[in-house]
């Protein structure tokens, strides 16, 4: 089965809105509940087999009518994520919505556990909501050990190589610095208002944090690479998993690292426990969509 790591995301159109997004840093996971402030994540089945299928879901509100208006976030009216409950098989995919509410995007799924999550804000909700559900897929179940902790995340021709600490509670700088064939990448391209996006998964519940860059393109401050910042604080101590979507040359790629939160003030290397067979985790860049 092709792992899903990298993604082409090129087709994707885009909204206005980059303002307001909750999370921001912040230190309270999301995605935990399937329902929050009168709004539920409905999945069209939540069993399901193996490969490149459909999927639909609607957000059900208050009212319990779908929802079809939203407040864009980072150009898009919704996000969703699809992670199998071992971190494998990240995708990140922009669903099309029909005038009743329902969402339709595809997905690749192996056997296994996984987890979907719906970003959004609902308009007259004051704020982002993150809800997450449960999918069961049928097949030979082969789960994949964590990946050991390098702070490099190779991706064909890229590397993307990690500096800072993930602190609990306590909000740090994590700096992503894209190269190619070992020669900075000066000319990234901005995805979703920003030259990338980063999504943080707690290992054992997978706890959602959705963070982004400081500064933005064409604010005259940020520049297009090597370099992207990010501000983002860990709701607890623990190992996380995160996926930064950066694009270039029109392809979006995702590198991923996995990080131990360590206490604000005291230096610790990136270690985490090794897995085995996962050294030099290298994911070549997939078509999707």
């Amino acid at each position: 089965m092709t792992n899903h790591a990298g993604h082409d995301h090129s087709s994707h159109g885009a909204h206005a809105g980059h303002e307001g997004h909750a999370g921001h840093g912040a230190a309270r996971p999301g995605g935990l509940s399937v329902s929050e402030s009168g709004y539920t994540l409905e999945l069209d089945s939540t069993i399901r087999t193996a490969g490149v299928q459909p999927v639909s879901f609607r957000i059900v509100g208050p009212d319990g009518q779908p929802v079809t208006e939203y407040v864009p976030e980072h150009e898009k009216e919704l996000h969703f994520i699809a992670v199998r409950r071992d971190t494998a098989g990240f995708q990140h995919v922009h669903p099309v919505r029909d005038e009743k509410g329902t969402w339709s995007t595809e997905l690749a799924l192996e056997p296994g556990d996984w987890r979907f999550f719906a970003d959004i804000h609902p308009a007259g909700h004051d704020g982002t909501l993150t809800l997450g559900i449960d999918a069961a897929v049928a097949g030979a179940y082969d789960p994949r050990p964590l990946p050991e902790s390098t702070g490099v995340a190779e991706i064909g021709e890229y590397a993307v190589t990690l500096d800072g600490e993930l602190h609990p509670g306590v909000t740090s700088e994590l700096t992503l610095t894209v190269s190619r064939n070992g020669v900075p990448v000066t000319d990234l391209e901005p995805y979703l208002a920003a030259y990338g996006h980063l999504v943080a998964l707690r290992v054992g519940d997978l706890g959602y944090l959705h963070v982004h860059p400081e500064g933005a393109p064409g604010d005259g401050v940020t520049a297009p690479g090597p370099e992207i910042a990010f501000m983002a604080a860990a709701p607890s101590a623990g190992i996380y998993r995160l996926f930064l979507d950066f694009q270039h040359e029109g392809v979006v790629r995702t590198a991923e690292f996995t990080v131990r939160t360590t206490e604000a003030g005291h230096h610790a290397d990136h270690a985490a426990p090794a897995a085995p067979g996962h050294a030099g985790h290298h994911h070549d860049a997939h078509a999707h969509h």
